[in-house]
């Protein structure tokens, strides 16, 4: 008889805990499905009402809304969704309803997938394509959708939708680019809300960029020269170390007795060159220097607002195409970037974007990456003239994000992993290599415990199928290309 020690036990706990959780998931979305079906009937109600007032339809609809908003403490444009989503479930997805019933799917996951189907529905009824594209939608999106996030879900269903329609795509995103705006809304409190409606690809690549200036202006701001200021001085007399000489006694005095305080602040005298904190701390002719203590997000904020108030806009700009020095990653068939067809080309991880700019982009891009895609869709060679960075290509164009299941790190931001550890034998090929952001690379290091630590392998399709510490496996499939029909 084996004896159970308290590690089987412990693990035995936590993977009844896991178990639980997950079907207390699976309820909640089942339930969420049920709340869906009495909104369904609520409509029948509704409909019933018009018929008899058709005057007063309008009314009718906001009492409605009004009513549940109130009752369930939800939002009136959140109670206007889920009527929405309920009545499409209804109508157009019998599989997504079937599929959300079962508790397989989320709320969120409908809200997306509905979403994303409209461009489906809008081209039957306008009899561009068969009814049966919309079964086709479900089969294909459902297929992600029960086993990733609903972010995911999100880009796929997008996908999904774009091929089986075709060039509606592109039609609604040159119509919807007209809508672009820019408002301020006012928080109180000295602060406001700046909200700009953009292309998709211009947000991502402004994003990209205020994260990477961020970034560096985080990792530096410890180098950055403190200025020496008095507090009688105006700022226009602000004193920096570049303003003084080898020879001038305050340059030396500056090197030799300055002194960083605990709190991060810098102390100084600049009028004498005398410094000497220590001994009289509370002196009025020294100024205090705060070090950059702003969070990442401030520093994002700061930098967007200092490159709107501070840059003019230049007729060489142009479209603005030129100046994106952000990194994002586009996927476009060689026909369209020829001009042989106009299909959507692919924002990798965000979903369509319109060929134009795809072009344009491709236009001034100094890197290109050809890639060559089986019968099903994944990618399975790209060509490039270093072996080292043909690898890399490929990886960034396989994995697109972090390869941990539902995270979306962008490649960009992560590391190139050996999922077979390269000091233990693992070799370094496209079969044992995937990109994993520093959070989820970190789960796999040696020198996390055993009953804390993760591991990864890949398989010959460039799935990664991670093992749990409780000995539960986890696959992340590679990304399919959407095949246009």
């Amino acid at each position: 008889m084996t004896q159970r020690t308290d590690l089987d036990l412990d693990l035995e706990e936590r993977r009844r805990l896991l178990d639980e959780w997950v079907a207390t998931r699976r309820q909640i979305a089942a339930l969420e499905a049920k709340s869906y079906a009495l909104l369904v009937e609520r409509i029948s109600v509704h409909d019933a009402d018009v018929s008899e007032s058709p005057h007063h339809r309008d009314a009718i609809y906001r009492s409605m809304i009004a009513e549940y908003s109130a009752a369930g403490h939800i939002p009136k444009g959140s109670v206007e969704y889920a009527f929405t989503d309920a009545r499409t479930l209804t109508r157009a997805l019998p599989a997504v309803h079937a599929t959300f019933a079962a508790g397989a799917i989320t709320a969120r996951h409908v809200r997306e997938i509905v979403r994303a189907s409209e461009i489906v529905d809008d081209a039957i009824r306008d009899g561009r394509v068969e009814p049966a594209t919309m079964s086709l939608y479900e089969t294909a999106v459902l297929v992600v959708a029960e086993h990733d996030t609903a972010q995911r879900t999100k880009i796929h269903a997008r996908q999904v939708a774009a091929a089986l329609v075709g060039e509606t795509v592109v039609e609604r995103q040159r119509r919807f680019a007209a809508e672009r705006c820019v408002t301020v809304k006012s928080v109180d409190d000295g602060l406001a809300v700046l909200t700009a409606v953009l292309p998709e690809w211009v947000a991502v690549a402004i994003s990209d960029r205020l994260t990477r200036m961020a970034r560096h202006i985080a990792r530096t701001r410890g180098e950055r020269e403190p200025i020496l200021e008095s507090l009688d001085d105006d700022c226009e007399n602000a004193l920096h170390l570049s303003d003084l000489s080898p020879e001038d006694p305050r340059y030396d005095a500056y090197f030799e007795a300055g002194v960083i305080a605990a709190d991060g602040t810098f102390v100084t005298d600049p009028l004498t060159g005398l410094i000497d904190p220590l001994t009289d701390p509370a002196s009025p002719d020294l100024e205090h220097l705060s070090g950059d203590t702003r969070t990442f997000d401030q520093i994002r904020a700061d930098l967007l607002s200092d490159l709107l108030l501070s840059s003019d806009p230049s007729e060489a700009n142009g479209a603005g195409l030129e100046n994106v020095s952000a990194r994002i990653q586009v996927t476009v068939a060689a026909s369209t970037l020829a001009g042989d067809d106009d299909r959507p080309a692919e924002l990798d991880g965000h979903g369509p974007l319109d060929p134009d700019v795809a072009r344009g982009l491709a236009g001034r891009c100094t890197g290109w990456s050809r890639l060559f895609l089986s019968s099903t869709g994944l990618v399975t060679e790209t060509d490039a003239y270093s072996p080292t960075e043909q690898m890399r290509r490929f990886l960034r164009a396989r994995d697109q994000h972090c390869r941990f299941p539902g995270c979306r790190m962008p490649v960009h931001r992560c590391e190139i992993d050996h999922n077979h550890d390269h000091a233990r034998g693992g070799r370094t090929r496209i079969d044992n290599l995937s990109h994993f952001c520093t959070t989820h690379h970190s789960l796999k290091h040696p020198d996390i415990d055993e009953r804390h630590r993760w591991k990864a392998r890949q398989t010959p399709d460039g799935s990664i199928t991670w093992t749990s510490p409780l000995g539960r496996d986890y696959v992340d499939p590679p990304r399919r290309r959407v095949m246009f029909v």
